[in-house]
C-alpha cells in the first residue's frame, strides 16, 4: 500500500527536496502529495511544483495575532491536510510553532528535524548557542512531534564535530548536509513500517544505526 506524505515547508525547504528526490531514487512505498507552505513567497513551492506535487499556502499572516490567530491557523491548516489524507506530516524548516491540538490530531504520524542533539538547545539559533556553550561535537534530531517544543520520541540523530574556528555559517552548513541524509532515511523507515516506538524510545526494526556520525 502506497504511503502518502505532505510536507510543511516555510522557505526553500532543503529537507523538502532531499526527502522527494530520495523517495523516487530508493522508490519508496510512498509518494509525496502534497507540500504546504505558511509563507506565499516559499520558495520551496516551485520546486514541489516542477516535480508534479500539489502545493497549498496556508498564510498565518491572515489568521491574525495571538492565541486565537494561532488556533484558527491550526485548524486551517489541518483542515487542508485532511484533504491530501496523508499517512505522514512531515515538517521541514516549518517555521511556525503547532499546537497541542494540530499534534494530536497527527499523532503519531508527525516528523521534525531540528538543528541541534535534542534535547539540548532547542529553539532557535542552536548553533550559536552551541558554540557559546563550547560543545565538542553538534549536530541533528529527527524526532516524532509532541506539544512540548522540540521534544519527542528520537527516530535518528547526526553527529559532526565543532571545529576549531568555527562560526554559526560553517557549523550549520556541516549540520544541514548530514539532515539530508537522516531525514529521508527517517522518512523511509516509517513508510517501510520499519520503526517501533516502546516506552517513548524509537527503535528500528532491523537494527541499522539510529545515528549518523560525519567526519569534519
Amino acid at each position: 500500500m502506497t504511503q502518502r506524505i505532505a510536507i510543511l515547508i516555510s522557505g526553500r525547504g532543503s529537507n523538502m527536496e532531499a526527502i522527494v528526490r530520495a523517495c523516487a531514487a530508493e522508490g519508496w512505498p510512498a509518494r509525496v502529495v502534497a507540500v504546504v507552505a505558511n509563507r506565499p513567497d516559499a520558495a520551496g513551492l516551485a520546486f514541489a511544483a516542477a516535480h508534479g506535487i500539489a502545493t497549498a499556502v496556508v498564510d498565518h499572516k491572515a489568521h491574525g495575532p495571538g492565541t486565537e490567530g494561532r488556533e484558527a491557523f491550526d485548524a486551517a491548516l489541518a483542515s487542508v491536510l485532511d484533504g491530501f489524507a496523508p499517512d505522514l506530516v512531515v515538517l521541514a524548516g516549518f517555521m511556525r510553532i503547532l499546537g497541542a491540538r494540530f499534534v494530536r490530531r497527527f499523532e503519531g504520524r508527525l516528523l521534525n528535524i531540528h538543528p541541534s542533539l535534542l534535547p539540548a538547545f532547542p529553539g532557535l539559533h542552536t548553533h550559536r548557542r552551541a558554540l557559546e556553550a563550547g560543545c565538542k561535537v553538534a549536530g541533528a534530531t529527527v524526532h516524532f512531534v509532541t506539544p512540548e517544543l522540540d521534544h519527542g520520541p528520537i527516530v535518528m540523530q547526526s553527529v559532526v564535530p565543532v571545529l576549531p574556528g568555527d562560526d554559526e555559517p560553517a557549523l550549520a552548513a556541516r549540520v544541514l548536509a548530514t539532515e539530508h541524509l537522516i531525514y529521508p532515511r527517517s522518512v523511509r523507515w516509517f513508510v517501510q513500517g520499519r520503526l517501533s516506538l516502546e516506552g517513548g524510545v524509537v527503535r528500528q526494526r532491523d537494527g541499522e544505526p539510529q545515528l549518523l556520525r560525519a567526519g569534519g
